[in-house]
């Protein structure tokens, strides 16, 4: 396994603390990972004896299934700690929550909060590896390279790519992380919605275009990704109704044909079907939605194998 960066004992909590070098050495691992994944017989015994901890203090699905997958595929132990029934609820805090799982010998943690910053708590406390599964408005990394990495594999290479990301921007993690990451891989991002869902001088902030047109948006991009409409968010007035912003910024067969000819269809998910997306263009050739899951367990054993210092190649395959 090609692995010419060392990154064994790193934390992750965003994209901008790692350089586009790094940033494809996960890339070229997840791709032997991905390999591995199609076998027969899926397990390696890389990582045994590595003991790997999902602290989830937020409800998920599909990151945390695909985290323990990753880790089990690998041969680590996990052990999947949820907020709800576990000693937080009686008032516990995270530092002597982490103290207790440090003392049972955890290897890394992988973390998500609806607090920005609680990552860096847990590697504060812990002294042990981090890697961000979400934290509040502020980062969702490994869903940014899962994305990136789902472009890069069918592409080639992010630079020069149009990339347009469209819908509720405002309340967006993944946004965040893919705007860091993409950028720093050479793409050309356009950010679109409505203004009320728009972060003030986020072109400012993170070199992306800001448009307000979703065919401005779209015309010649190589990349269009939907994000999901949080309906949670209705209640705060920032939209009028689902039926409105789904005609002016949903994606349909009509408004994906100014795009390239070749162009691949995204969503982080889980997706608000006949909302942000119709199904004609989920369910399309262009899409690479489902293909995104499968990545995502890809990039995370890859970035397990490269943090907690796995067996090379040769011991493994």
């Amino acid at each position: 396994m090609k692995n010419t960066l060392n990154l064994t004992g790193r934390n992750l909590y965003d994209l901008d603390d790692y350089s586009v070098e790094e940033i494809e050495t996960i890339f070229e691992t997840a791709k032997v990972m991905k390999e591995i994944n199609k076998r027969d017989y899926k397990k390696i015994p890389t990582l045994r004896g590595k003991t790997v901890v999902t602290l989830f203090f937020e409800d998920s699905t599909r990151t945390r299934i695909s985290f323990e997958l990753a880790a089990k595929r690998l041969s680590a132990d996990v052990v999947s700690f949820t907020s709800a029934g576990s000693s937080v609820k009686k008032g516990e805090g995270i530092q002597d929550t982490v103290y207790t799982l440090n003392a049972m010998g955890v290897d890394l943690y992988i973390v998500r909060h609806s607090c920005p910053g609680v990552p860096k708590l847990v590697n504060k406390y812990s002294g042990k590896p981090v890697l961000n599964a979400g934290d509040g408005r502020h980062a969702h990394p490994t869903q940014a390279l899962l994305d990136m990495f789902s472009i890069w594999e069918k592409k080639g290479s992010l630079k020069g790519l149009k990339i347009a990301i469209v819908g509720d921007i405002l309340h967006s993690r993944v946004v965040r992380s893919n705007l860091i990451g993409m950028k720093k891989m050479g793409a050309n991002v356009v950010v679109c919605g409505p203004r009320t869902l728009m972060p003030p001088k986020i072109d400012e902030v993170y070199g992306a275009q800001c448009v307000y047109d979703l065919d401005t948006a779209i015309k010649d991009a190589d990349v269009v990704m939907a994000l999901r409409m949080q309906l949670e968010r209705q209640t705060e007035g920032l939209f009028p109704g689902l039926s409105e912003f789904t005609n002016r910024y949903g994606l349909s067969k009509k408004v994906i044909r100014s795009a390239k000819g070749d162009v691949l269809i995204m969503h982080p998910g889980p997706m608000n079907r006949g909302v942000e997306i119709l199904p004609e263009v989920a369910d399309s050739d262009h899409s690479i939605i489902i293909e995104q899951v499968t990545n995502g367990v890809a990039i995370r054993m890859a970035l397990l194998f490269l943090i907690l210092g796995g067996k090379p190649e040769r011991e493994v395959a």
